[in-house]
């Protein structure tokens, strides 16, 4: 699966979350780079990516930081 993850760094949120299917990669592709020009048009500086992974609960055990604040972040899992 594909994820385009839209993250406002400042205020430590997730702000965006979409899923795809693999095959749906140039949809997803088209997705970010409209969602980055409008950011960019709107004065907005945020972090806007696609990862890839098995499943949404992988993706949340290997990019934590997107779906914890810094409290959960520190604490030993």
């Amino acid at each position: 699966m594909i994820f385009l993850i839209e993250y406002d760094r400042e205020q430590g949120k997730l702000v965006n979350f979409s899923s795809f299917k693999d095959e749906e990669a140039t949809v997803a592709k088209d997705q970010r780079l409209a969602r980055e020009m409008w950011l960019n048009k709107m004065g907005l500086e945020r972090e806007v990516v696609l990862l890839e992974a098995r499943n949404e609960d992988a993706l949340k055990r290997t990019h934590r930081r997107y779906f914890e604040d810094l409290k959960e972040l520190l604490q030993t899992r």
